[in-house]
């Protein structure tokens, strides 16, 4: 795939020591693994991340460590044999080796990124939540642990062999589970599903959400809708916005997609900081943000990305 030339002639080194909370929001078109380094300690009081989901499926981001066909297509991590996981906890075989060697150590640096009263939403489906869930129990401690949000929604084909899957997994883990960050008055709440059987004073002011999130994915003529193809919609990030951070506060998504992070923390007054390595990813977040809310400023660094 073509690569265009880098934005301003900026390479890698330049970030290491020259960004610092102080700072403008960030965003890096660069390989999150040379980058994350590069950033200091604790500073973030929330990460959200949204990784490839191992699902089998061609995917065209050289982020997931794809390998080329013969024909130049780029695929997953399908067709790979598997291997072992994290320190001989359990075998798989190295499909799943492969993929979690991608992940394990950008999960190590997100809890050396976390403030000491940080919380970490790792956004997966049911394909390699069970495995996450082993991975950083060992990270973080099982003790830190603190939800399984269940994002459910209605859309999209139906399996006749099998329940159709219609939900992803959002794990919550925290860096100390004795003091960290969450208000939970600051979530905007949602709606009854019974009102008949609370007050009308409770009805009207409806109800805080609970693990499970019934909403939609991003409409396809929505006002959200960047045309990036794995976006997620504004509505449950903001809601992890709200809950795990305070206006002011720094947040990170170093798989940022199509900025989704970005667009929230900027209305709500957060700052970020976003990477992804693909030129496409960072062309729409330019747009995106340059194009949102607007209450913190944003830098754009190119790292080197990957088209």
């Amino acid at each position: 795939m073509h690569r265009r030339g880098k934005i301003s002639g900026v390479s890698a080194h330049v970030l290491e020591g020259s960004w610092n909370p102080d700072g403008p929001s960030l965003v890096v078109l660069g390989d999150n693994a040379a980058v994350l380094p590069k950033l200091p300690d604790a500073v973030f009081r929330m990460i959200y991340i949204d990784p490839p989901f191992n699902t089998g499926r061609v995917q065209r981001r050289e982020t997931v460590g794809t390998v080329r066909s013969a024909a130049g297509d780029r695929i997953g991590f399908a067709g790979q044999s598997y291997a072992t996981v994290r320190r001989g906890v359990i075998g798989y075989d190295d499909r799943f080796e492969h993929y979690w060697s991608f992940l394990e150590p950008r999960l190590e640096q997100a809890w050396r990124l976390l403030s000491p009263d940080g919380t970490l939403y790792l956004h997966l489906d049911y394909r390699e939540v069970h495995y996450a869930k082993v991975l950083l129990d060992a990270l973080f401690g099982r003790d830190c642990f603190v939800n399984e949000i269940i994002w459910a929604y209605d859309y999209g084909g139906r399996a006749r062999r099998r329940w159709p899957p219609k939900h992803d997994n959002i794990l919550v883990y925290v860096k100390d589970p004795a003091a960290y960050y969450y208000d939970c008055e600051a979530v905007e709440r949602e709606p009854y599903m019974a009102p008949g059987l609370v007050t009308a004073e409770k009805a009207a002011r409806g109800k805080l959400p609970t693990d499970v999130w019934w909403h939609t994915i991003v409409p396809t003529a929505g006002r959200e809708k960047t045309g990036y193809p794995t976006q997620k919609p504004e509505g449950i990030v903001r809601r992890m916005v709200q809950a795990s951070s305070a206006p002011g506060d720094w947040v990170l998504d170093f798989f940022a997609g199509s900025g989704t992070l970005g667009a929230v923390a900027q209305a709500a007054g957060r700052r970020f900081v976003l990477i992804d390595e693909s030129d496409h990813a960072f062309e729409v977040m330019k747009r995106r943000l340059d194009s949102g809310a607007g209450r913190v400023p944003v830098s754009y660094l190119d790292a080197g990305g990957a088209g």
